[in-house]
């Protein structure tokens, strides 16, 4: 298992990143808090990662807090939710706003990311809930600041259709979300609009 990778930032994307260890590149799937956490290219970078070892792939899954880990390895935990989705959920909502609705046992907000239906987000809390709750007052939640950085339509439709959603889709998403809002975005928050 590799528990982190501490080296260079040798690409960065909002669906995956490169670190370059000592001549060795690692490519990890990222979220959006963890893009919008890692320096820029070139710069010196340790992130916490969790190996996914499958039949035809070992795919590498990169964290900027052991905390985003915490929660991505709790979502997984839950039947019918796949490290895919448990991405897409880190991507459109930070860990804080996922914990609290968890907690608060909104299946609103839970539903309001693209990919989880109502029965998956009712098994997400119902399986939970009281974790997240006995967790919570063991220790408080860190909240991760927001995006920076900008970038273009077509950086956000590479990541989306990267963390799985069908082309058409991303397009069709990311150009209403243009029209109605205009360009002025950051990449992350046209990621995010079009997962809700």
């Amino acid at each position: 298992m590799i528990a982190y990778l501490e080296g260079k930032v040798a690409y960065k994307d909002p669906a995956y990143a490169i670190i370059d260890v000592q001549g060795v590149g690692y490519e990890v799937r990222i979220s959006l808090q963890t893009y919008s956490a890692l320096p820029e290219v070139g710069e010196k970078s340790k992130i916490v990662t969790y190996l996914n070892i499958r039949d035809d792939a070992h795919i590498l899954f990169g964290f900027a807090e052991p905390d985003e880990k915490t929660l991505f390895l709790d979502l997984v935990g839950v039947s019918g939710v796949g490290p895919a989705t448990a991405l897409v959920m880190l991507s459109s909502l930070s860990s804080s706003e996922i914990r609290h609705a968890i907690m608060n046992e909104d299946v609103r907000v839970v539903q309001s990311i693209k990919g989880i239906g109502s029965k998956t987000a009712q098994r997400v809390i119902l399986e939970l809930k009281d974790k997240m709750r006995k967790d919570s007052l063991a220790s408080p939640v860190p909240f991760l600041a927001g995006v920076s950085g900008g970038s273009t339509r077509s950086e956000a439709l590479a990541a989306l259709v990267t963390l799985g959603i069908p082309k058409a889709a991303a397009e069709k998403s990311l150009d209403t979300i243009i029209k109605r809002e205009g360009d002025q975005h950051t990449v992350e928050e046209l990621i995010k609009l079009a997962l809700r």
